[in-house]
C-alpha cells in the first residue's frame, strides 16, 4: 500500500508527500505558460514577506522571532498577520498579491512542519525560505529538486530562535545572479506543484498528479522486480525514495553530493491541531504479484 498525503511521516515508509492544492487549476499548457511569464514580469518591491500567526502554545516555534524581525525590517519585509480578527490573511487574493510582490517568502513550521503557503509562494514565483528540512526537503521527494539550493534558501531555525541570525542580512547578501536563477527555477516548478483542471489535461507538461501517479507506478514495478529477484524491496525502496534522509532530530541531508548535519527541534513534535492536516490523502493499493 502507498499513502499519498500532504505531509508524510518518517516513521512510515509507505507515506509519500504530494503538494498541497493551490488556487490555480489550468485547463491547458498555454494557461500555465501565460502565468509563468506573468510571474517573471512581476515587480517585487519587498525583499521578503511572511503570512502567518504566532504559535504561543508551541515552545519550539520561531514565528514570534520571525514576526519581530519582519516588523523591524518594515521597508524590506511585508507582514500579513493571520492571527488578528478581520485579517486580510484570510482572503486568498491578498496573500497571493503579497507573495507576487516579494523576492523571498518565509516558510517556518506552524502546527506541523509543512504549509500550503509553500506552494502558494512557488505559484507566485516567490523563492521559499525554510527553517527546517521537514518543511519540504524530506517531504516532496517526487516534486521538488534534490538540490534544494536551486529553488530555496535554508536558515537553521535554531539560529533564529537564539537571535544569532538576521533574516534580512542573510537574504540581502545573496548575489543578484543567484536570486535570478533561483526565481527562474521556482517559476519552472509551477507546473509540477499544481493540479490541472480535472475536466481537461495538459499536453506537454506534467502536473503534480501526473508526477505522483508515475512515481507510484515506478514504485510498484520496483517492488515486483525485487520480489522476483528475492531482494529486500523495503530496504531498497527506503534507500531509493528517502536517500536524502539518514536521520531526523539531527537531520543529515545528502543533497548535491554534500553532507551537512543540521541540528533541529525534536522529530515531528506536532501541535494539538495537526491531525486536521492529514484529512487530505490518497491510498493506493498495489498488486505485487508477478
Amino acid at each position: 500500500m502507498t499513502l499519498l498525503t500532504i505531509e508524510s511521516s518518517p516513521w512510515h515508509r509507505n507515506d509519500f508527500a504530494v503538494p498541497y492544492p493551490t488556487y490555480f487549476h489550468p485547463s491547458n499548457d498555454n494557461e500555465v505558460f501565460q502565468w509563468q511569464n506573468r510571474m517573471r514580469r512581476q515587480r517585487r518591491r519587498f525583499l521578503f514577506s511572511f503570512a502567518g500567526a504566532p504559535r504561543p502554545n508551541l515552545p519550539d516555534s520561531i514565528r514570534n522571532q520571525i514576526i519581530d524581525q519582519c516588523s523591524a525590517s518594515r521597508r524590506k519585509c511585508k507582514l500579513l498577520e493571520c492571527g488578528l480578527v478581520g485579517s486580510k490573511c484570510h482572503t486568498p487574493v491578498n496573500v497571493m498579491k503579497m507573495f507576487q510582490s516579494s523576492v523571498f517568502c518565509l516558510q517556518p513550521p506552524g502546527d506541523s512542519y509543512t504549509r500550503r503557503s509553500v506552494f502558494d509562494s512557488i505559484l507566485a514565483g516567490c523563492i521559499p525560505v525554510f527553517f527546517h528540512p521537514g518543511s519540504a526537503y524530506v517531504q516532496y521527494l517526487w516534486h521538488l529538486p534534490k538540490n534544494y539550493t536551486k529553488y530555496s534558501v535554508f536558515i537553521p531555525g535554531n539560529s533564529i530562535k537564539s537571535g544569532n541570525a538576521s533574516i534580512e542580512k542573510i537574504l540581502h547578501r545573496i548575489p543578484r545572479e543567484e536570486v535570478v536563477a533561483m526565481r527562474e527555477e521556482v517559476i519552472r516548478l509551477i507546473s509540477k506543484v499544481i493540479y490541472a483542471n480535472p475536466k481537461s489535461r495538459l499536453e506537454t507538461l506534467e502536473d503534480a498528479f501526473d508526477i505522483a501517479v508515475k512515481a507510484v507506478l515506478e514504485r510498484v514495478e520496483t517492488v515486483r522486480r525485487d520480489m522476483r529477484e528475492g531482494r529486500n524491496s523495503s530496504l531498497l525502496l527506503m534507500k531509493r525514495c528517502l536517500g536524502s534522509i539518514l536521520c531526523w532530530g539531527q537531520t543529515l541531508l545528502n543533497m548535491n553530493g554534500i553532507l551537512s548535519l543540521i541540528k533541529q527541534m525534536p522529530t515531528f513534535k506536532l501541535g494539538n491541531r495537526t491531525t486536521n492536516k492529514f484529512n487530505f490523502f490518497i491510498v493506493v493499493v498495489e498488486s505485487c504479484s508477478s
